[in-house]
């Protein structure tokens, strides 16, 4: 599998944020978000499966996160490592763009579903919400009024089983946001990315 990078820091988001976790950064990406911030994950290293559990076991983390680029791309690739991790007890979320289906790795990971929102540029693939179960996530990235607009039309159109985010572009006006959550009661978690806000990756 090509892989952009393993690393060790504290979850920065989602419904782990604030635990230490081993994040498994797979290679490339089937979507060109406006504001994304890891665009030098479209690139990576060819590396085994014996290859990469060995760098996990070094560390033995309980908690592992897949992420990317998109790390379902490489769906074939990742399923045989999910089962290794999850065979021995770690936990283990996978975050997604919402463009590829899911459901055959859910019975190793909670999922943790980003759906894009207007200022992305990119759209994801709403019929995907109805496979999120009570342990998984949504997550909308919104950037101004628009997007919570989209979202809160998302939400009121779609049943989601699973706890919803809003974590809003780094450095945009969070006042904003948090007013249009307040005013229209919206049933969800307003969440800053905390990896960016204490200076870790």
């Amino acid at each position: 599998m090509k892989i952009a990078e393993i690393f060790l820091s504290l979850q920065g988001e989602g419904k782990n944020q604030g635990k230490p976790c081993l994040f498994i950064r797979l290679a490339g990406c089937n979507l060109n978000c406006t504001w994304c911030d890891t665009t030098y994950a479209r690139d990576g290293v060819t590396m085994s499966l014996d290859s990469v559990l060995e760098q996990v076991w070094r560390i033995n983390p309980p908690y592992v996160c897949i992420t990317g680029g998109e790390p379902l791309i490489q769906a074939d690739a990742l399923e045989p490592l999910l089962a290794s991790l999850h065979k021995r007890g770690t936990a283990i979320d996978i975050e997604t763009n919402g463009t590829i289906d899911f459901s055959c790795l859910q019975q190793y990971a909670s999922v943790c579903m980003d759906v894009k929102c207007p200022s992305s540029g990119e759209q994801s693939d709403l019929a995907l919400l109805e496979k999120i179960r009570p342990q998984d996530s949504v997550k909308f990235v919104v950037n101004d009024e628009t997007d919570c607009q989209y979202a809160q039309e998302v939400m009121n159109t779609h049943r989601i089983a699973g706890e919803i985010f809003f974590s809003p572009v780094f450095g945009t006006d969070y006042t904003k946001i948090t007013n249009f959550i307040l005013v229209n009661n919206l049933p969800i978690r307003f969440q800053i990315q905390l990896h960016k806000l204490i200076g870790v990756k």
